[in-house]
């Protein structure tokens, strides 16, 4: 049961100190901390930086600074973006608003290991660049796409599912790797929402 005592505790200011250099720190924050008021906002929390020293107030502070390391971890090696962050509140599932699971997911989060996009070594052709995965479990997919014959991507809207895998086939194609690439309707009851593509049910099926 949640008392007025544990829900205070919970209220209480985090304060986080992020180790790294001024590049590290660069990294994390984005052009004018635009990252850090992306994750405020994602998780609707008051976040205030002074230097290596991050304040965070709300009521889920404490998850928010147990994302805001795992996100300073991934930035040891790369500039993270906006959609960066975007991407990893989406998987971490901080967009559901049932309080029960934010609860348990504040108390069951595991932190991800960093992703390094220099040693990680996958990369999809395209026409215009390269492109890499962002996310350890961006990367387990790919992986799993170019091992395996078939591969089931389940998640929520928004992650790169489908973004990815069509990249994939991209890639195959540019390598010659395939000949042919099929597309298939979905099958699903009719009304029932797909994924992230714009559009009504008529739009994304036909």
């Amino acid at each position: 049961m949640t008392t007025p005592r544990s829900r205070a505790r919970r209220s209480m200011p985090v304060v986080v100190t992020l180790d790294g250099d001024n590049t590290h720190l660069a990294n994390l924050c984005g052009p004018l901390d635009e990252n850090l008021r992306q994750l405020a906002d994602g998780m609707s929390v008051k976040l205030s930086r002074r230097g290596s020293r991050v304040t965070i107030e709300g009521e889920l502070a404490e998850l928010a600074s147990r994302v805001l390391r795992r996100f300073h971890e991934q930035a040891v090696h790369r500039a993270l973006s906006v959609d960066d962050i975007q991407l990893g509140l989406v998987e971490i599932g901080v967009g559901r608003q049932e309080e029960k699971l934010k609860e348990e997911l504040a108390q069951e989060m595991d932190p991800l290991p960093a992703l390094d996009d220099e040693s990680d070594g996958i990369a999809l052709r395209t026409k215009r660049s390269d492109l890499r995965p962002r996310t350890p479990r961006q990367r387990d997919y790919l992986n799993n796409i170019l091992k395996h014959d078939i591969t089931f991507g389940v998640g929520p809207a928004g992650t790169g599912k489908t973004w990815l895998a069509v990249a994939c086939a991209i890639d195959a194609m540019e390598r010659d790797t395939v000949q042919r690439l099929v597309l298939t309707r979905p099958a699903v009851e009719a009304g029932e929402r797909l994924g992230f593509l714009p559009g009504d049910l008529a739009q994304k099926v036909d």
